[in-house]
């Protein structure tokens, strides 16, 4: 067995992120710009006011003086005014400030009689003015290649009149289910038969990192079943298959992989829920073998599929590792085997509590599940300690 960073870095090494294409800034969600970007537009674009309220010159602004309003700038197209000394133009949020214009007085500082306004309150010199290129210049870099698109992001981009941005690659992936003694939700279970639920676990969590599911299908435990459904997934960039990957005598996958012309890498995993995980490769299509008991598939997925996925959508190291936060145990925890142990369990008010039975099969307690919490082999955790934990939210 290998452990988990070697297993790891074998995979990031294989996988080569995927050519870039050009999306509208309405799909570019969550994706991966494909480049660096910069700033063609400052930020503010221009001096604008902060306030609604008067554009005024500072430095005649006496207390009890009157100043004589000479017009009105509201947000839209300059109307290219200048005030002088003495003078005030009635101003709008986010309007051009006038030339001779220093600051601006907020309309609740100001009684207005007629055509004059008197200020109450003292004025300084650059108040109330949002000055051009103080939040952005020009040249500035805004986006790095490799970095996630956030919606914040999109607005920055629309900002600079962007309508679409160059993205990296879609990652299209097939699962392949395997057992006979898998139904599909929906169907009749026979004696000694479950319904099949790892396929729609892969799925969302495909979907959730960014990867097209192309195609999900099911496999009898029977070879050439097995082998014409590998053919059809290898037509993706990734292929995960889930069961059979073991070395029971109907642990059929391996030998199917071998049949279709696959390489295998590696095989067995140091970690706990997870030690049957495959990875190959057979031409541009990455291979993934996960357990066929769904906590040991959800695990493996967030360790070695997810990471693969992202490097194929072209993201940077950055966003490779799952979120990690500091959290409190609020009980002991101990792994007395020789894998590192992948707890699942819940967070409340920044406390770490187990959840659920921690078998491998334990679906329900998987689902309550809010964190990640690695073990090492022989550790204790005492109560209290403040240790990592993987968020999965």
């Amino acid at each position: 067995m290998i452990t988990e960073d070697e297993a790891l870095a074998h995979i990031l090494e294989s996988v080569k992120p995927l050519g870039s294409r050009r999306v509208p800034l309405a799909q570019a969600r969550e994706r991966f710009s494909a480049r660096d970007i910069f700033a063609g537009v400052a930020l503010p674009v221009f001096d604008n006011s902060a306030m609604d309220g008067y554009a005024i010159v500072a430095s005649s602004c006496e207390a009890g003086k009157s100043q004589r309003v000479i017009g009105e700038q509201p947000a839209g197209l300059d109307r290219r005014l200048r005030i002088g000394p003495g003078e005030a133009l009635r101003i709008f949020t986010g309007a051009p400030l006038p030339a001779g214009a220093d600051a601006v007085v907020m309309q609740e500082d100001v009684r207005r009689e007629g055509a004059e306004i008197f200020i109450n309150t003292k004025v300084e010199p650059g108040e109330f003015i949002r000055r051009r290129g103080s939040d952005l210049s020009e040249g500035q870099k805004i986006l790095g290649a490799g970095e996630r698109i956030r919606p914040q992001t999109l607005a920055l981009l629309a900002s600079q009149g962007l309508a679409e941005i160059e993205v990296g690659g879609e990652a299209r992936t097939a699962i392949i289910s395997t057992g006979d003694e898998l139904v599909a939700p929906g169907g009749s279970l026979g004696p000694g038969q479950i319904y099949e639920s790892n396929s729609t676990l892969l799925q969302a969590l495909c979907e959730k990192w960014g990867a097209s599911v192309a195609a999900v299908e099911h496999s009898d435990d029977e070879a050439q079943s097995i082998e014409a459904a590998l053919r059809r997934g290898l037509e993706n960039d990734i292929l995960i298959i889930v069961g059979g990957v073991s070395v029971g005598a109907r642990d059929l996958v391996k030998p199917a992989l071998n049949a279709v012309g696959a390489q295998t890498d590696l095989w067995r995993v140091s970690v706990k829920p997870g030690k049957p995980f495959l990875f190959g490769r057979a031409g541009k299509c990455a291979i993934f073998g996960l357990p066929g008991n769904p906590v040991s598939a959800f695990v493996t997925f967030l360790l070695f599929v997810r990471p693969a996925i992202l490097r194929l959508m072209g993201a940077g190291a950055d966003e490779l590792p799952l979120r990690k936060y500091d959290v409190q145990l609020a009980e002991d925890l101990q792994n007395p085997g020789d894998r590192p142990h992948y707890v699942r369990g819940r967070v409340v008010q920044g406390k770490f509590t187990v959840v659920g039975r921690q078998e491998s099969h334990a679906l329900y307690g998987l689902s309550r599940a809010k964190a990640l919490l690695r073990v090492a082999p022989g550790e204790t955790l005492s109560s209290g300690a403040t240790v990592s934990a993987l968020a999965l939210d």
